[in-house]
């Protein structure tokens, strides 16, 4: 009998315990939001997105969906830094950009750098693509070239609502999801440039 209740005692306790836990992640939601999604290196992107006139929150978006703000990740084609750069681009960057004594293994290691140079190329790709952030965001991905021809032939027009028409799924599914963070950054964190 004491066993009985013992049992229901500690079913009423757990029960009262999850119910109390359940409502303060709702009563806390902006603390859960800002939990599972955070916004790493904030004064080097908001430093680098002013520096070349882009958003912070999409910076901060692509790095998530690049590397979850990991330092030092390689991909499995190459890519390196928080913002993933292909090191031939990496290379091209530094030429074209004037940057002196960046390396590599800057680039890969140091997040600072790599978001400096991240957003070097995003600015450039919004110079090549007239401003429209969804043909940069597939640029930045599967590459300049490739998204010109889409956008000749007439295979994808750049648009958001016709995403689906891009040809590869891996940067289909890579707008999509730079998209989604990047309005979640915006709304979780409208004064990010104020940080």
């Amino acid at each position: 009998m004491k066993k009985k209740r013992r049992n229901k005692f500690r079913r009423r306790v757990i029960l009262i315990l999850v119910i109390a836990l359940l409502t303060l992640l709702f009563v806390r939601s902006e603390w859960m939001s800002h939990w599972m999604y955070p916004v790493k290196y904030r004064s080097d992107i908001v430093i680098s997105a002013t520096n070349y006139k882009l958003e912070p929150h999409l910076v901060a978006a692509i790095i998530r969906v690049e590397t979850n703000y990991k330092p030092g990740v390689v991909s499995k084609k190459g890519a390196i830094g928080v913002m993933q750069l292909m090191p031939d681009t990496a290379k091209w960057i530094i030429e074209r950009g004037g940057f002196t004594n960046v390396t590599l293994d800057a680039i890969s290691n140091q997040p600072d750098i790599g978001i400096e140079m991240g957003s070097w190329y995003l600015n450039a790709l919004y110079n090549q693509f007239d401003g429209n952030m969804y043909t940069v965001i597939a640029a930045y991905n599967a590459g300049p070239g490739t998204v010109n021809r889409w956008l000749k032939a007439g295979t994808w027009d750049g648009k958001l609502e016709t995403v689906d028409q891009v040809p590869y799924g891996e940067t289909r599914h890579y707008v999509q999801r730079v998209i989604y963070y990047y309005n979640k950054y915006k709304d979780l964190y409208p004064d990010l440039l104020a940080e």
